[in-house]
């Protein structure tokens, strides 16, 4: 009887295609998560961003360049001599929020004995919001279970 084999992309052809796996390659690593988690928050300045990670300096400067270079943050001066930036969000970083608050949300769940350390509200009126994936058609929270790649 001859071997079964079984077919699945390779993996040149599956990063080709695969849009996590290009995200990850611009924002997967823990720091640089850490750095847009610190610039959502309202940490901007290299000292302040350092002091509140406890993060290299090498490893800030590297981070921060990338995200620069990748176009989720922009620099703005402060200060002239030396000449020191603030780090703001573009569009493009701040369209990163509802992968960061789907991340916390899991570590709410999984990883915290069910006690999430922060409450994300909306400053509008306090209530707590919530991230959910619905169907635009049917107008439907829509499980995990029922997307499909197509």
């Amino acid at each position: 009887m001859p071997a079964v084999t079984t077919t699945s992309p390779r993996r040149d052809e599956f990063d080709a295609i695969d849009s996590i796996t290009r995200t990850l390659d611009l924002v997967g690593d823990r720091w640089t998560l850490l750095v847009i988690r610190g610039v959502f928050r309202g940490v901007r300045r290299f000292s302040q961003l350092h002091d509140d990670l406890g993060i290299a300096r090498n490893l800030l400067s590297d981070r921060l360049q990338k995200l620069v270079d990748a176009d989720i943050l922009h620099k703005i001066p402060y200060q002239e001599r030396p000449v020191r930036h603030e780090y703001h969000l573009t569009d493009r970083g701040r369209e990163l929020s509802p992968a960061l608050i789907a991340l916390m949300r899991w570590g709410d769940r999984w990883c915290s004995d069910g006690k999430p350390p922060v409450v994300l509200t909306h400053s509008v009126c306090g209530t707590e919001v919530s991230l959910a994936v619905t169907c635009p058609t049917c107008r439907v929270e829509v499980p995990a279970t029922e997307i499909e790649a197509a």
